[in-house]
């Protein structure tokens, strides 16, 4: 037998705090800024956090960044939100930080790279960041991208920082912005017999309404615009760094975690992405995990076309070679298949609109009954016109 383990002497260290110096300091430029704007970066799944962070928000009458390479970290439907969460610096938000006085970090990935995108170098904004990623920068990897230019650095969590700066800011006697959530909802677009991954986000919307649902994983071609977060599990985050393959096995881990939560479990995973993890799925089979998989197929490694046609472009070479090497076709694979073979559930492939709404309908009820579902549906190859654009674009 094992020995006896007394688990209380191995608890997780508790969460660092801010210094108090640093929190009067930030709170100082904050009370000062006319224009401030929130990066909500990696944050955790804490409700009374997120409470937190939208109360901050509301306090200073700052403009809020997100991005789909992290968690929820903010509503996306409240008015202080600036456009729509993407992986890439959009153009709205680049604007918005552009124009801040006082540009706030919540761990937000890559600082640096955003600051340096947005403002062309160096922001004369005051730049306060709250972050513990320098505890694991080394100059091996440089993982860590670049150093930003910070006026004020907390080194400590965000979500015990939050509630810091809220006392310290004390209340603000003016009304800077307009508070009230945004009467925005995301679009439907028009039907046509080809499908887009926004067509699958609007039918997935239509087959979960009204339902409590986590997004554990989503593919590059994913329009932040289609789908609001008001919840902190709402989306999961990303695998970061453009991985590839990990978005079934993410998607397991996660409905495993939220099983009993009451939360409908939904990823939405590229062809390329579910093919190099699809085995995972028999874990979720085996111990009857309920998940829903939606594979956004575009028969293709599709951002290795964009890729390609990047260095096309460079080297002045014809773009229409971008596809060699890259499209998964001739024989097309049968998706529904290999998810059976896994003990799945499994639909497709869905090749027209007047298929998809049913089929996902049929898939979420399945999933209602324990099991996990997998649903093929058939997309048009593509990135939102910004994100292609900014991956396509040849360096100068």
């Amino acid at each position: 037998p094992l020995p006896a383990l007394d688990a209380t002497r191995y608890v997780p260290a508790a969460g660092m705090g801010p210094s108090a110096r640093a929190i009067e300091k930030a709170a100082a430029i904050l009370r000062a800024a006319q224009r401030p704007i929130l990066l909500m970066g990696r944050v955790s799944r804490d409700v009374a956090a997120w409470d937190a962070r939208v109360a901050l928000a509301e306090r200073l009458g700052a403009r809020v960044v997100t991005d789909l390479k992290v968690g929820a970290a903010f509503p996306t439907d409240h008015a202080l939100h600036v456009g729509a969460p993407a992986l890439l610096l959009q153009a709205d938000a680049a604007k918005a930080i552009a124009e801040a006085d006082a540009i706030v970090s919540l761990d937000w990935v890559d600082l640096a790279g955003t600051l340096r995108t947005a403002c062309a170098g160096e922001p004369s904004a005051k730049v306060i960041q709250i972050s513990l990623d320098h505890l694991v920068h080394g100059g091996w990897s440089m993982d860590y991208q670049g150093l930003p230019p910070v006026d004020c650095f907390i080194a400590a969590e965000p979500d015990a920082t939050v509630p810091a700066l809220l006392d310290a800011i004390g209340p603000r006697k003016e009304k800077l912005a307009d508070q009230t959530r945004s009467e925005s909802s995301p679009s439907t677009p028009p039907m046509d017999d080809l499908i887009t991954t926004d067509d699958v986000a609007a039918a997935l919307r239509a087959a979960v309404k009204g339902r409590a649902t986590s997004l554990a994983h989503l593919p590059l071609s994913w329009n932040g615009a289609s789908w609001h977060f008001g919840h902190p599990l709402d989306f999961l985050g990303s695998d970061g760094g453009g991985g590839i393959g990990g978005g079934p096995g993410i998607a397991v881990g996660a409905a495993l975690a939220l099983r009993d939560s009451g939360r409908l479990t939904v990823a939405v995973c590229g062809d390329g992405d579910f093919l190099m993890g699809a085995t995972a799925l028999w874990t979720a089979a085996h111990y009857r995990i309920p998940l829903l998989i939606v594979v956004a197929n575009n028969r293709s490694f599709y951002n290795d076309e964009v890729h390609q046609e990047r260095v096309a472009r460079t080297r002045g070479r014809p773009v229409e070679n971008k596809w060699i090497g890259q499209r998964i076709a001739d024989p097309d694979i049968d998706i529904a298949a290999i998810a059976r073979a896994q003990g799945a559930q499994a639909w497709g492939p869905i090749m027209r609109q007047d298929a998809l709404a049913p089929a996902l309908r049929e898939a979420v009820a399945s999933v209602d009954r324990g099991s996990l579902a997998v649903v093929d549906v058939r997309v048009q190859p593509g990135y939102t016109p910004a994100m292609s654009a900014s991956l396509t674009r040849a360096p100068r």
